[in-house]
């Protein structure tokens, strides 16, 4: 490592005492990322890995593809070894500077048990994804270590100007330059302020991590939530046990993402994503921001996961702000 990350990660660790997660350093031109696996298979999909490969470049970054990204183990990437492999490789390189995630799908939580981060909190270094990489961002938020959720490698397209809002906050959140949101407003918004360390994800997989020493500890942050190809109905049952479980007891705020064609059940459920968002949390007073453009949509923009954000939210707009 060179004196300057030295001094870098020197800064980062001394803000651990008053911060939640340590930041990794910014990337810098010249910086190698690797991109990974842990997840789906790749089929048909090494186009996409070196578009990836080529946007990086232009950005005048390195790139290195795990030499498992491509293989098949029946639904993944591989085996569990092999993604787990690629990711502890990369995860103990001094030389990598990022981690970049080619896909989701499901098999990250196979792996998490497996993986070793007594190396990597020696030299943090960030760590994008979302969607099944959501199990990935709980374990390092328990580590105590920030992390990207942002678009992966699969995510982009032949032309990125369809997509520029989600590649420009990516790389702003990768070198460092800041960035925060005005969400669009929402008659459904619970009116209010607020701050605290921005956690979440997928809420299928914060669902699954329940019981887990991967299951976030909540108490006084701000939870991101999104979803994708579920029934309401579902949606509620998981808002449920999770409330059950005291998941929002001690919350300061939850952002809504993108929900994502959400599926038709044939006994309908009779009112609004947003509404059923609201009757699950009305024991609770926090403020709830819709429409953060993030999730499965094309516009999927960054959030840097551990990171105190303040959150503002109004009937007319709602602000995203991310504190240093």
């Amino acid at each position: 490592m060179n004196t300057d990350v030295n001094a870098q990660l020197e800064t980062h660790l001394a803000k651990k005492m008053t911060s939640e997660c340590i930041q990794p350093p910014y990337l810098k031109k010249g910086d190698t990322v690797a991109i990974v696996a842990p997840s789906g298979i790749l089929k048909s999909r090494e186009g996409e890995v070196q578009q990836a490969v080529a946007l990086l470049k232009s950005w005048g970054l390195h790139a290195v593809i795990g030499k498992n990204v491509f293989k098949q183990g029946h639904h993944f990437a591989g085996t569990d070894d092999e993604r787990c492999e690629d990711l502890q490789k990369a995860m103990d390189d001094p030389k990598i500077s990022a981690i970049w995630c080619a896909r989701g799908g499901y098999g990250t939580v196979r792996i998490l048990d497996k993986l070793d981060y007594t190396t990597f909190k020696k030299n943090p270094k960030w760590v994008i994804g979302y969607s099944d990489i959501t199990a990935l961002h709980n374990q390092l938020h328990k580590e105590g270590i920030q992390s990207l959720h942002a678009l992966m490698c699969v995510s982009l397209t032949n032309d990125l100007s369809k997509i520029s809002e989600t590649v420009e906050t990516f790389k702003a959140a990768l070198f460092g330059n800041p960035f925060n949101y005005t969400l669009k407003g929402s008659d459904y918004n619970r009116v209010g302020e607020t701050s605290g360390a921005l956690i979440g994800g997928n809420l299928t997989i914060l669902h699954t991590m329940l019981g887990s020493k991967e299951s976030l500890d909540t108490n006084g942050k701000i939870l991101f939530i999104e979803e994708i190809g579920e029934y309401k109905y579902h949606i509620d049952r998981m808002l449920q046990s999770m409330k059950r479980a005291g998941y929002f007891d001690n919350l300061n705020g939850l952002v809504v993402g993108d929900m994502s064609k959400l599926r038709k059940n044939t006994t309908l459920w009779g009112s609004s994503i947003e509404q059923l968002i609201l009757d699950a949390l009305s024991d609770y007073d926090f403020p709830i921001a819709f429409h953060m453009p993030a999730g499965h949509e094309k516009d999927n923009r960054a959030l840097v996961l551990g990171r105190k954000v303040e959150l503002k939210v109004g009937k007319g707009q709602s602000t995203l702000k991310f504190v240093d």
